[in-house]
């Protein structure tokens, strides 16, 4: 087992300038960009016990609000209520980000500092089919930098030929049935359930 950086160094090597130096700290022109046409991203977070929870978010394409070059606010939409995200922003605020655009192997990486903001006004200008959300995910940058197509590259995500066809795919509603064991349940039912949030509750 490793146990310090210079044996990880030792057998990973040091990182190239390029991979070095790529860190800014604020949101530049080519980040926005990014943010503009991502429409998924996951945000890392972990409770003050330092439990980690990673949650995906998205939506259309420009979906987070910029408000300038330091801070931006992702819409928080209606879910399954265990708000897991948002119980550990409360009790630590550091959050990481991987904003993801379909087709794109490179990815966008943002670190920071979250809190839950509740401005009406705000939450106005992200409402969907004349929805507001009910809160947002506000998020002080302090590090942006690109990752490389490395990982996307080797599992072949946007390479449509490599996907498992449909009724190889695992089943959501199988995994729930069988995981949370409710009475009165089966998998029929939860499928049906799935179903209506998808086409339902959306928004």
């Amino acid at each position: 087992m490793i146990e310090t950086e210079a044996e990880l160094r030792s057998l990973l090597g040091t990182p190239s300038e390029l991979a070095s130096k790529k860190v800014i700290h604020h949101l530049d022109h080519h980040c926005v960009e990014f943010l503009s046409k991502s429409p998924f991203l996951v945000m890392a977070t972990a409770d003050k016990q330092g439990f980690c929870d990673v949650s995906p978010r998205g939506d259309r394409p420009g979906f987070v609000h910029v408000l300038n070059e330091k801070q931006f606010v992702i819409p928080e939409r209606p879910g399954n209520k265990r708000v897991d995200s948002l119980r550990n922003i409360l009790s630590n605020p550091r959050v990481g980000l991987q904003f993801f655009i379909p087709g794109l192997g490179e990815t966008l990486r943002v670190n920071g500092k979250a809190c839950i903001v509740r401005d009406d006004v705000l939450l106005e200008k992200m409402a969907v089919r004349g929805r507001k959300p009910l809160l947002g995910i506000g998020v002080d940058v302090e590090e942006c930098f690109i990752h490389c197509a490395k990982a996307l590259r080797r599992s072949g995500l946007w390479d449509t030929e490599s996907w498992l066809e449909k009724e190889l795919l695992p089943s959501a509603a199988k995994i729930l049935f069988a995981h949370a064991k409710l009475p009165d349940s089966n998998v029929d039912t939860i499928q049906k359930s799935l179903e209506e949030s998808y086409t339902k509750r959306l928004y």
